[in-house]
C-alpha cells in the first residue's frame, strides 16, 4: 500500500479515513492538532494515541516536508527559499514580514503556462501541479523557521500568487486553503487569506459557489483588451468584457465578497491618465478595490517601472474616484523576491 503524506488531507477527508479504521471521527481533530498546533515532527511523539495506533498512522501515512534548497534573506527581513519537491523540482515560497503579521506567497505549480509578459513566473514552462501536502508545506517550512527566530511568530496571512495559476490546479488549491483555514489546522483567518488568479472565468464562478470568506484577487494589469492582450495571453480566451460579467457573477454569488485587482505599473504602457480613466470605467461597476505595484524589472529590456511620480498620480485619480486603492509595499528586490525569479536564475544557472 503507497502511504499518502497526511499534510495533503482535509479534516473531512480524514474524518472518514479514521473512521474506515476503526476510530471515532474526533481522532482526525487530535491528529490535526499535533500537526498544525503542536508541530510534532513524528506520529511517535503524539502521546495520547496508543503505541498500536501509532503504527498504524506510520504504515498509512508519511509526514514529509519540502525540503530547503536555497535559503535568501533581504536586508528588509523578506526571506526567499527554493524548495526541493519530492521528486526533485523546485519551487519558491516568499516569507514578508509586515507591521501586522508574516505574510507568504505560495506557489501552486511547477513553473506556469500563463506566459504573462512581465513575469519571471512564465519563463519556464508548467511541468506539474503541485499537490496540497507540497503546499502545507511550504507554509510549515516556514512556520518552522519562524519558531527559531527572536519573535518566533508563525504565518498570519497566505496569498496564492507566487508561481503557477491557482484556478488551474482547483481542487489542490481549495483543499490547502480548507486546511490553513480550520480552527484545527492553521486557524489562518479566512480573510487573511487571498487567492489570486489571472482570469481563469470557469475558476472565478465556481470559487464564488463555495461558500468561502477568503478573498480573491485578479491580475488585470490593463484597462483595455489590446493592452491586455499584449501582457496576458489569458486574454485572449478571457477577454475583460467577459471577465467583468464574472466577477459581478462571483459577488453577487458570494454574498457581495469585493474583489482586488492586481495592477502592475510599467512605464509608457498602462500608467497614462488615460489609462486610470479607462480603469476606473472598468472596475468601478463591480465595486472592486485596486492594488497598484510597481514593476521589478524581472524581465530584461522588456518593460520598465513607472516613477514614483506617476504611480501616486494614478493612485490620486483612482482614490478621488472613489475606488479604494494602495500601492503595494515592495519587499526582497536584493534576493530576486519577484515571482520566479530566483528558480529561473537557478536554471540558467544549472
Amino acid at each position: 500500500m503507497e502511504k499518502k503524506n497526511i499534510y495533503g488531507i482535509s479534516l473531512e477527508e480524514l474524518e472518514q479515513e479514521m473512521l474506515a479504521l476503526g476510530q471515532k471521527a474526533y481522532r482526525a481533530k487530535q491528529l490535526f492538532s499535533w500537526l498544525y498546533v503542536k508541530n510534532a515532527k513524528s506520529f511517535d511523539e503524539m502521546s495520547d494515541i496508543s503505541i498500536k495506533f501509532r503504527e498504524v498512522l506510520k504504515e498509512r501515512y508519511t509526514m514529509d516536508l519540502p525540503e530547503v534548497f536555497i535559503k535568501r534573506v533581504s536586508n528588509d527581513g523578506t526571506i526567499k527559499l527554493l524548495l526541493k519537491m519530492f521528486d526533485g523540482e523546485k519551487i519558491e515560497t516568499v516569507l514578508m514580514p509586515y507591521n501586522y503579521g508574516n505574510a507568504t506567497c505560495i506557489s501552486t505549480q511547477v513553473g506556469c503556462n500563463m506566459n504573462c509578459f512581465f513575469c519571471a513566473s512564465g519563463l519556464l514552462k508548467k511541468k506539474r501541479d503541485l499537490t496540497t501536502e507540497e503546499m502545507v508545506g511550504q507554509v510549515l517550512v516556514l512556520n518552522k523557521m519562524l519558531s527559531e527566530m527572536i519573535d518566533g511568530k508563525p504565518v498570519t496571512h497566505i496569498v496564492v500568487m507566487g508561481t503557477g495559476e491557482p484556478f488551474d490546479n482547483y481542487d489542490n488549491v481549495m483543499r490547502f486553503v480548507r486546511i490553513v483555514n480550520s480552527q484545527f489546522g492553521l486557524a489562518i483567518g479566512a480573510r487573511h487569506i487571498t487567492v489570486s488568479t489571472s482570469g481563469v472565468i470557469p475558476g472565478i464562478l465556481r470559487y464564488g459557489k463555495e461558500g468561502l470568506q477568503i478573498n480573491l484577487a485578479i491580475s488585470l494589469h490593463a484597462p483595455n483588451n489590446e493592452l491586455r492582450n499584449k501582457l496576458m495571453p489569458i486574454n485572449r480566451k478571457y477577454p475583460l468584457e467577459q471577465l467583468m460579467e464574472a466577477v459581478i457573477q462571483y459577488g453577487k454569488d458570494s454574498n457581495d465578497r469585493r474583489v482586488t485587482y492586481e495592477y502592475i505599473m510599467i512605464e509608457d504602457f498602462n500608467d497614462s491618465m488615460e489609462c486610470c480613466d479607462q480603469l476606473i470605467e472598468l472596475i468601478k461597476p463591480t465595486y472592486g478595490y485596486v492594488n497598484l505595484i510597481p514593476y521589478n524589472n524581472v524581465v530584461e529590456n522588456r518593460y520598465k517601472r513607472s516613477s514614483n511620480n506617476r504611480i501616486h498620480r494614478f493612485h490620486d485619480k483612482l482614490m478621488k474616484s472613489g475606488i479604494k486603492t494602495t500601492i503595494r509595499k515592495e519587499f526582497g528586490a536584493d534576493i530576486e523576491a519577484a515571482c520566479g525569479q530566483l528558480r529561473a536564475k537557478y536554471a540558467e544557472n544549472n
